[in-house]
């Protein structure tokens, strides 16, 4: 049985700012790594925009990390509305001066968003003071919610294969064209070790490490401790399936979802659930690798 857990629907708020900022963060750092401008005036514009956007968010989530007195609330809301608008504001320009990433450079985008997310929420439980064994169980039925992953993980491959292949056919049926997640169409049209190891360290460590702590680790959680569990489970799945924003994966996602967060219930230990989430990534991106090695041949 899952145990109570220090979130409130204040910290669900400053979470999903922060997260939702992160990724803001993620899109300038890969535009920056790989600007090109026509002229030097350019590069110099929109270098000063990417970097006074980069600053105002930064502030922007240290501002939402402290914790606000009732008497400073509304000049901090203020400075934080300021931050994140002006922030925003350049991030957008920088972005267009950019133009559009490609494929390849999407999943690096994830990568430093991902990366800068789980920065954040570190920082914000180190300035909340909210222990790790207090928030998501870290010690709790360690070995057995380990093996628990790992058996969750080998069981439900052929099972999530079996129902994207259902879904695939279901859309070829109805004639809709099904599309790769973003990350497998990145990794199949990237060439070098460098990038792949980039789409690895997403999907091996990264992914499941973020999306755990938010949708397993704090927004379940919070949802059901405010008195509505079966929101908590089906709304939480369903949102976990939809921002993978991939049709012919979305029931595996939602099933895998479902399965994720009952062991998390079971084990009491957020570990659980990661090494579950780690291994199942691991053995599609595995599959696939094997995949693309036999279609090159």
């Amino acid at each position: 049985m899952l145990s109570s857990k220090p979130w409130t629907w204040d910290t669900l708020v400053r979470l999903i700012i922060g997260a939702f900022v992160c990724l803001c963060v993620g899109s300038i750092v890969v535009s920056a790594l790989h600007y090109s401008g026509p002229s030097a005036l350019s590069r110099v514009v929109f270098f000063g925009l990417a970097g006074v956007g980069f600053i105002l968010l930064i502030i922007s989530l240290i501002i939402i990390s402290r914790e606000w007195s009732s008497e400073d609330f509304l000049r901090q809301l203020l400075i934080l509305l300021a931050c994140l608008s002006g922030g925003l504001s350049f991030a957008a320009w920088g972005q267009k001066m950019a133009g559009l990433t490609d494929e390849g450079r999407s999943g690096e985008q994830m990568v430093v968003a991902e990366a800068a997310v789980l920065l954040f929420f570190i920082g914000f439980l180190r300035a909340r003071r909210v222990k790790w064994s207090d928030a998501f169980g870290i010690g709790n039925n360690l070995r057995h919610g380990i093996l628990a992953g790992i058996a969750l993980a080998c069981i439900f491959l052929p099972v999530a294969q079996g129902l994207q292949w259902g879904s695939y056919h279901l859309m070829t049926n109805l004639r809709i064209e099904p599309q790769a997640q973003e990350a497998v169409r990145a990794l199949c049209i990237t060439n070098t070790w460098t990038n792949r190891l980039v789409f690895g360290s997403l999907a091996l460590f990264l992914s499941p490490v973020v999306e755990e702590l938010f949708f397993r680790g704090m927004l379940y959680p919070a949802i059901k401790q405010a008195g509505f569990p079966r929101l908590a489970i089906w709304g939480v799945s369903l949102l976990f399936a939809l921002v993978h924003f991939n049709l012919v994966s979305f029931v595996p996602l939602f099933v895998l979802a479902i399965l994720l967060t009952l062991l998390y219930e079971h084990t009491d230990n957020l570990l659980a659930p990661i090494t579950a989430h780690a291994l199942f990534n691991a053995l599609n991106f595995g599959m696939l690798y094997l995949l693309e090695k036999q279609v090159a041949r």
